[in-house]
């Protein structure tokens, strides 16, 4: 168990890459024995998919399966981080491969995104994600540039079994999204409100990231979030709170 701040502790850092997105700096296994350093007892790889410039091609998430599912002592599940491409909730891999993959983050992203950036068309667009099967977590919905109706996102997030993601990347002083603590805090105060269920996630693309939700943390102290609704506080807890682990 990581501690990632004041109150929180996280088992499994549910959002990562690796080399192969085109833009991190370590290996699968570099990842792994990281976060096993760290004390995780999982790890979640989601590379960027096809729509992503400079991210792999579908063959790499077509060969998932030759990948352990265990590596250092930590248990690894292996999926995306998908685009959303627009206002009906379109991503950029086929039902069929998400269906076998371990989970899956859906997230808006300036480079692939080709629908108006209006508050009501943006949240349409992840209503409209939310009601996709396979599709776990909604990726920094932070993000100003994407305006969103947060008590809106809440209440399909509760409704759809779906997770929503404070990102600690999203957080940093550094960091290049717009409004991000603003945000997060609107989006805490909501799903506290409707019961929806979040993850803390680094979205580290470098080894010694993994797990670093120190901002993150900060933000759901000062929200007074409860941890009960926090899905990666253990790993048990957040595989059975993805939506394709309820489906079973």
């Amino acid at each position: 168990m990581k501690k990632v701040g004041p109150i929180i502790n996280i088992e499994i850092d549910t959002h990562t890459h690796t080399l192969v997105s085109g833009h991190a700096y370590n290996t699968l296994r570099e990842m792994a024995a990281m976060a096993a350093e760290k004390g995780l007892k999982g790890l979640a790889i989601t590379e960027h998919s096809p729509k992503m410039p400079g991210t792999c091609h579908i063959f790499y998430f077509q060969n998932l399966r030759v990948v352990p599912r265990t590596m250092y002592g930590i248990e690894l599940l292996m999926g995306t981080e998908l685009n959303i491409m627009n206002e009906q909730g379109e991503v950029d891999l086929p039902q069929t491969l998400l269906k076998e993959m371990d989970i899956a983050i859906a997230s808006m992203h300036t480079p692939c995104y080709e629908g108006e950036k209006t508050t009501e068309k943006i949240t349409q667009a992840y209503l409209k994600v939310m009601e996709n099967e396979y599709v776990d977590i909604i990726g920094h919905p932070d993000d100003g540039r994407f305006p969103a109706d947060y008590k809106e996102l809440a209440k399909a997030a509760k409704r759809t079994h779906t997770l929503l993601e404070v990102n600690n990347s999203s957080l940093r002083p550094t960091g290049f999204r717009v409004n991000t603590q603003e945000n997060c805090l609107k989006m805490l105060k909501a799903c506290k409100e409707e019961g929806a269920m979040i993850v803390l996630g680094s979205d580290s693309h470098v080894d010694v990231d993994i797990a670093n939700c120190q901002y993150a943390a900060e933000l759901v102290k000062k929200a007074d979030f409860p941890e009960e609704l926090v899905a990666n506080s253990s790993l048990e807890k957040l595989k059975a709170s993805l939506k394709r682990n309820k489906k079973v």
